[in-house]
């Protein structure tokens, strides 16, 4: 089966081990505060850790990978969920055909796969001014 190609066409891209830890605090700091759900699936198949909560923050350590990487969402301490992802063997980023990334996907050597999917996908540089801190000018 063959499909036209349109402006909807996604490219997924693998990031090495070495890179997880600057891949994600560069993700990080463009997309803190977007609305993203948190799927893992598994041997009890789809489960939803966070359903369109905020990103606070996805955290490598190292740069060989990691024994663990946590992905945080919500809107105040109190509020933080932490959907931790052990033994993560695999990082890959889904893209659309202009480079705005709409999902990241991490695969567990033991725990499945837990997939980050943004509630709108939009390059960081067209929604300047409307996420989390930003100032009206008057």
């Amino acid at each position: 089966m063959t499909s036209n190609i349109t402006e909807t066409e996604m490219v997924t891209r693998e990031i090495p081990p070495g890179e997880w830890k600057e891949f994600f605090d560069e993700f990080t700091r463009r997309h803190e505060g977007w609305l993203v759900t948190v799927e893992n699936f598994g041997e009890l198949g789809a489960q939803v850790a966070a359903h369109e909560r905020p990103l606070k923050g996805i955290f490598a350590e190292g740069r060989t990978g990691s024994p663990a990487i946590e992905i945080l969402t919500g809107d105040s301490p109190d509020e933080t969920l932490t959907h931790v992802v052990a033994h993560p063997s695999r990082v890959r980023v889904e893209e659309t055909a202009e480079g705005a990334e709409s999902a990241v996907e991490i695969q567990s050597r033991d725990e499945g796969t837990t997939l980050i999917r943004f509630r709108a996908t939009a390059l960081p540089e067209t929604v300047d001014g409307v996420g989390p801190g930003s100032e009206k000018s008057s």
